[in-house]
C-alpha cells in the first residue's frame, strides 16, 4: 500500500492543471504536457492541490495510485523546471560535437556516429566530453539518454564508452601474467 499518494500534490507555482474525465493536462512557462490515466485511478483538483484516489479496491488499482501521483507530479515539474540528464564520454579520441538538431560522435568507430535528436528535447555539449540532454518530458529525456548511452556502453577494464555522470562503472582486472 503506498504512503506518498495518501498525500496532496502541491501544484507549483505557474503551473496549470485541468483534468477531464481521465486526461490530466499541465500548462506552465515551459510548455504543456498530457497524460491519461488508467480507469482504477480517478484524480481531483481542489484549493490546495491534486487528490488522487483508487476507483477500484484492486491489486493493480493499488500499484497504479501511486504511479498515477508520480506522473502527475512529473508532468507539473516537467512544465515548470524541465529535466535533464548528462552524459560523460571517456577515452582517447572519444568526442562530441552537437549542430543543430544533429548529435555527431566519433566513438572509436571506422566512420562518425550521427544521432537525430528529436524535436522536442535539447542537446548540448560542453568540452567535447560532457553531453547534457534536457526536456520538458522525464520519459522522453530518459529515453534519448539511453540511446546516446547504447552507441558505446562503458567497458568494465578502462571504462571507455558514454557513461551517465553520477553511475558508478564496476572495474573488473585485466590478465594476470
Amino acid at each position: 500500500m503506498s504512503r506518498i499518494a495518501k498525500n496532496e500534490l502541491a501544484i507549483p507555482e505557474g503551473v496549470e492543471l485541468n483534468i477531464n474525465g481521465q486526461e490530466v493536462k499541465a500548462k506552465g512557462k515551459l510548455g504543456e504536457l498530457t497524460l491519461t490515466m488508467v480507469n482504477e485511478v480517478k484524480a481531483s483538483v481542489n484549493d490546495n492541490g491534486v487528490l488522487v484516489e483508487k476507483a477500484a479496491n484492486s491489486k493493480f488499482a493499488n500499484a497504479m495510485w501511486a504511479t498515477t501521483w508520480r506522473l502527475i507530479n512529473n508532468l507539473c515539474i516537467g512544465v515548470s523546471k524541465g529535466f535533464e540528464k548528462k552524459l560523460e564520454i571517456n577515452g582517447v579520441g572519444l568526442r562530441a560535437q552537437a549542430q543543430g538538431q544533429k548529435l555527431t560522435m566519433q566513438l572509436g568507430y571506422s566512420h562518425e556516429v550521427i544521432y537525430d535528436v528529436p524535436a522536442d528535447i535539447k542537446v548540448e555539449v560542453e568540452k567535447n566530453t560532457q553531453i547534457t540532454v534536457s526536456g520538458i518530458d522525464k520519459q522522453r529525456v530518459g529515453q534519448v539518454a539511453a540511446e546516446i548511452r547504447e552507441f558505446k556502453k562503458p567497458e568494465p577494464y578502462k571504462g571507455k564508452g558514454i557513461k551517465y555522470a553520477d553511475e558508478r562503472i564496476i572495474r573488473k582486472e585485466g590478465k594476470k601474467k
